[in-house]
């Protein structure tokens, strides 16, 4: 009964949720809204478009951040716990799911009939092309893929699925995953949307295949967000789309 109610504990949403929800949806909308204005204004401060932009997305992961470490802690700390008593499967295991990772975004894109550069990945690679790795790894390779983990697995499935059916959760998550690294000016494409498909259903499963496991998750994220890095910093600039 200790055990079930400890559980219940941890998997309750609670205010910290709810701040880091509205922090992550009121600055997703204002910089859609009003995201001239902010580089406008972020260009004040940081005389490069690049620093610029870099410090917007370090603040908005950063405060996030904040209220989802400090709602999640107990579950980083039981779930590091768990990963910690099976080294060689977390070792074997986050490599193996990153290549079926390519491998399902590659069916998508197959399917959909081609990929198409979202304004979110086309960002990335500027960021990339113009900050250094000591700060862009952090971001892309900690921060983001810890905050992503928190809002899109651990809520949406981890602490809806208690309210929820858990099938229905995976879809959501999946779809909204998808869809706010897809959505820009441009609206919502089709072939834009495959690779972060490809990513959410494997993150989605890998999380449920795991009881639930949100470190598991993360750092199946963070692989894969690292070897993005790695081979954007690889490839010469003047080889990435413009």
């Amino acid at each position: 009964m200790g055990i079930i109610s400890t559980r219940t504990r941890l998997y309750r949403f609670n205010a910290l949720d709810a701040l880091a929800v509205a922090a992550y949806v009121g600055f997703t909308l204002y910089f859609s809204l009003a995201g001239e204005s902010v580089e406008r204004l972020m260009l004040q401060v940081f005389p490069e478009p690049a620093t610029a932009s870099y410090a917007v997305n370090a603040v908005f992961y950063a405060s996030v951040g904040v209220f989802a470490a400090a709602s999640a802690w107990r579950i980083v700390g039981r779930d590091f716990r768990i990963l910690g008593t099976r080294p060689w499967f977390t070792l074997g295991m986050v490599p193996l799911a990153v290549v079926v990772m390519l491998i399902i975004t590659a069916v998508f894109v197959g399917v959909i009939g081609g990929v198409q550069n979202s304004q979110n990945q086309l960002g990335i690679q500027g960021l990339l092309q113009h900050v250094p790795a000591w700060l862009m790894v952090p971001l892309l390779v900690i921060l983001g893929p810890f905050v992503e983990e928190y809002l899109f697995r651990h809520l949406l499935i981890g602490k809806l699925s208690q309210y929820v059916n858990i099938w229905i959760c995976c879809i959501v998550s999946t779809v909204l995953f998808a869809s706010i690294h897809t959505i820009g000016r441009e609206g919502l494409q089709l072939q834009a949307l495959a690779p972060y498909l490809g990513m959410a259903v494997v993150l989605v499963g890998v999380y449920v295949w795991t009881g639930k496991n949100l470190m598991f998750s993360f750092l199946v994220h963070a692989a894969k967000n690292l070897l993005a890095v790695v081979l954007i910093y690889a490839v010469p600039a003047d080889l990435l789309p413009s």
